[in-house]
């Protein structure tokens, strides 16, 4: 191989990579998004759902395995129940996405120090999609979006009224 032909392939290769990197790049965050908060969300709302079908058995879980310190077993389990069960709602709307992360990181946070110590992958895969949520928020496809959007135009609007009157002479 010539080094002119040797300088043809390395430069179809980067164009080739070049080209599916920039078609990669194109599809909508958005989507991705919304595939995060269902997934991470479906994983905590069933896990809400196994705690309320079987409650003798997650008061016994929390009694004896568990063992989450400085509370009540019977308090934590409620409370696991309970935000398994409606933190992911929040998540399926888009609603309050940012505020819905923090309680299940934290409910992460205390499941990997206490309980599950060594199943820090599956921890570690919900966190991180939780903390892209949390930082760049939940996409168009949420109520969150659709809220903002209200809101500015409403505040929009205000302003062109604040300028249109701010220009009109006073008819005092």
């Amino acid at each position: 191989m010539t080094f002119s032909n040797r300088t043809a392939a390395t430069g179809g290769l980067r164009v080739c990579y070049l080209t599916t990197r920039e078609w990669l790049s194109r599809f909508p965050l958005s989507i991705l998004q919304l595939g995060m908060r269902i997934a991470v969300g479906s994983v905590f709302f069933k896990a809400g759902l196994m705690k309320y079908n079987s409650w003798e058995v997650t008061l016994l879980l929390f009694r004896d395995e568990y063992k989450v310190p400085l509370l009540d077993p019977m308090l934590a389990a409620r409370i696991a129940m309970y935000q398994e069960l409606t933190v992911p709602i929040l998540l399926f709307l888009g609603l309050a996405t940012r505020l819905a992360t923090l309680p299940l990181l934290g409910m992460i946070a205390v499941i990997q120090t206490f309980v599950y110590p060594n199943a820090w992958s599956d921890h570690l895969l919900w966190g991180s999609v939780l903390v892209l949520l949390l930082t760049r928020g939940p996409g168009v496809f949420s109520l969150d979006y659709l809220i903002d959007r209200f809101f500015a135009r409403r505040h929009s609007n205000v302003g062109a009224i604040q300028r249109k009157l701010a220009q009109e002479p006073s008819r005092l």
